[in-house]
């Protein structure tokens, strides 16, 4: 089995991997910081603040509110490609001027869902 690297403060550290057919029981709803379903993505408080959420819905990872610990370390990517990796696509919602310059240099794109509020912004890869 795989293990996956990720920084911990200027240490390197190591999570076994889990594989796509592990996480299809995955409920759909929120992923409060190391939730069972937040470990299996990376998702951890060891690289983000305890505050921090995604939002699963069918196939889509939200990354609603999220706040990195050590930012420019690779945290983010790593969660992405961890989504990524397990096949789910990973949306953002009406991101920052910051996170819009990440999502950009990712290759997301700039599109609009229908919500329960009405038009909402949302960024996708």
């Amino acid at each position: 089995m795989r293990s996956i690297a990720y920084l911990e403060g200027n240490r390197r550290c190591r999570m076994s991997s889990i594989r796509r057919y592990d996480v299809l029981d995955m409920p759909d709803g929120m992923i409060t910081i190391d939730s069972n379903s937040a470990i299996r993505l990376g998702f951890v408080s060891a690289l983000f603040d305890t505050d921090s959420y995604l939002w699963k819905d069918d196939n889509a990872i939200y990354i609603s509110f999220i706040t990195s610990k050590y930012p420019g370390r690779g945290n983010l990517s790593a969660l992405f490609n961890r989504i990524w990796e397990l096949g789910f696509v990973v949306k953002v919602p009406t991101p920052f001027a910051h996170m819009e310059q990440i999502l950009t240099a990712k290759g997301f794109q700039r599109t609009f869902e229908d919500g329960d509020m009405g038009e909402c912004e949302v960024w996708i890869k």
